[in-house]
């Protein structure tokens, strides 16, 4: 009997394709379970129409992530943050990516979550500094950060 999966089933099958399973784990296991249904015409069809709207929307994801990334990456766009510095230059504790997300939402008005903004260790110092942003999975844009004395 040919099913859809409508879930991952570790040794048969991955979500949304199309295989032959024995007629008994198919009605007994997939079906009872909501793993699967049945693969008739329609439940195809409906199947393949889903499958072209998340590809639809992936692609304008990827074109506003894109558009974000041009944006986040103008000259113009400097993301300005006080904090307290000492004498030398050196701050009174870091910047970490929280305050960083919270800056781009204040003065640019884009929400970035602070996971996405790739710090490899939060900045210990005055001035200016690029930090790598993943917009989405195909899609990094880098900022420019300015660390001002407050």
């Amino acid at each position: 009997m040919k099913v859809i999966f409508l879930q991952d089933v570790k040794g048969k099958g991955k979500k949304g394709d199309v295989k032959d399973v024995p007629n008994g784990y198919a009605q007994n296991y997939l079906f009872k379970n909501k793993l699967a249904k049945e693969a008739n015409h329609g439940n195809v069809a409906a199947m393949r129409g889903k499958k072209q709207a998340q590809e639809k929307e992936e692609a304008e994801n990827l074109q506003e992530a894109q558009k974000v990334k041009d944006y986040l990456e103008d000259e113009k766009t400097i993301v300005e943050i006080k904090a307290k510095a000492g004498e030398d230059g050196r701050l009174f504790g870091s910047v970490p990516s929280k305050q960083i997300a919270q800056g781009l939402s204040k003065q640019y008005d884009i929400k970035v979550d602070k996971r996405k903004i790739e710090l490899k260790e939060p900045i210990r110092s005055m001035g200016f500094t690029d930090v790598p942003v993943k917009l989405h999975p195909e899609v990094t844009a880098n900022i420019k950060v300015h660390v001002v004395e407050e």
